[in-house]
C-alpha cells in the first residue's frame, strides 16, 4: 500500500461511517452533526487536491509508508 491510496481509503471509509451515522433512515444513526465531518472530510480532500498537502499523509509517511512511485499507470 501507498500514501495516496491509504488516503484514499481512509477518506472513503470516514465519509460512508458518517454519512452512516448522521443520516436519519440509517439504522447506526446516531446526530445529524455527523454529516458535518463528511464536510470536514470533503474539504480536506478538495484542498489536498490543489496543494497536494493532507496531514494523513504526513503521519503516514512518517511510519514509514512508501509514496507512490508512478503517477498515472
Amino acid at each position: 500500500m501507498t500514501v495516496d491510496r491509504l488516503i484514499r481509503i481512509f477518506a472513503g471509509t470516514f465519509i460512508l461511517l458518517s454519512l452512516a451515522l448522521g443520516i436519519e433512515g440509517s439504522p447506526i444513526f446516531v446526530s445529524k452533526w455527523w454529516l458535518a465531518f463528511t464536510a470536514f472530510v470533503g474539504a480536506n480532500l478538495f484542498q489536498y487536491g490543489f496543494t497536494n498537502a493532507c496531514p494523513l499523509g504526513w503521519m503516514l509517511k512518517k511510519l514509514g509508508v512508501p509514496e507512490s512511485k508512478v503517477a498515472c499507470a
